[in-house]
């Protein structure tokens, strides 16, 4: 398989790998509490996002030994509640373990950015790489339930709602509930 061609570029946005002064640019989304709240992981510190950045370096392409693309969101279009920042977010996705025809998919965009439409463009340009370079099979999104930010860009990207998991996931204290979205490469042929 060829090598992806990156940076992706979309109407109003750039989709390129990380670098390491993304550590700076991400550490204002990342330590946010209203952003971390529905995350794996706690707020981000100065270390942590040193840290998250280093690994994310080399998630470069399905194809590479990290079967992995992350890819730092940025746009042109003037926010001014952005304060000129131009990274407002970031996309992945990674193939399933033992798989390589499956992948999920993830995002995390600045609440500053939201209600713009750069989450779905983002979306839509990575899904378009997974079923047309990749040529995967399925892309899934899990999320907490109460996410309802993700699950409505699940459903407006034409991922389908495949299953609520209830109280399944032990997060930061609590058991949480689990939303499930998928799309087949089919789904985007009759869409």
């Amino acid at each position: 398989m060829d090598p992806l061609d990156l940076p992706l570029t979309t109407d109003r946005l750039r989709l390129r790998t990380y670098r390491e002064s993304d550590a700076e640019t991400h550490l204002p989304i990342y330590s946010r509490d209203d952003v971390s709240r529905f995350l794996l992981e706690d707020p981000w510190t100065a270390e942590e996002a040193r840290a998250q950045v280093a690994e994310r370096m080399y998630r470069t392409g399905l194809e590479t030994e990290s079967r992995a693309l992350a890819l730092v969101i940025e746009t042109a279009d003037g926010l001014d509640s952005l304060a000129g920042s131009l990274v407002i977010g970031d996309i992945a996705i990674w193939l399933e373990a033992g798989s390589d025809e499956k992948a999920e998919i993830g995002w995390i965009l600045d609440p500053a950015a939201g209600g713009h439409g750069f989450a779905t463009e983002a979306a839509i340009a990575v899904l378009n790489v997974a079923f047309d370079h990749y040529g995967l099979h399925r892309v899934f999104a899990q999320m907490d339930a109460r996410n309802t930010a993700s699950a409505k860009l699940a459903r407006r990207i034409g991922m389908r709602e495949e299953a609520h998991l209830r109280k399944d996931w032990w997060s930061k204290g609590e058991w949480t509930d689990t939303l499930i979205f998928g799309m087949l490469a089919s789904d985007r042929q009759t869409a």
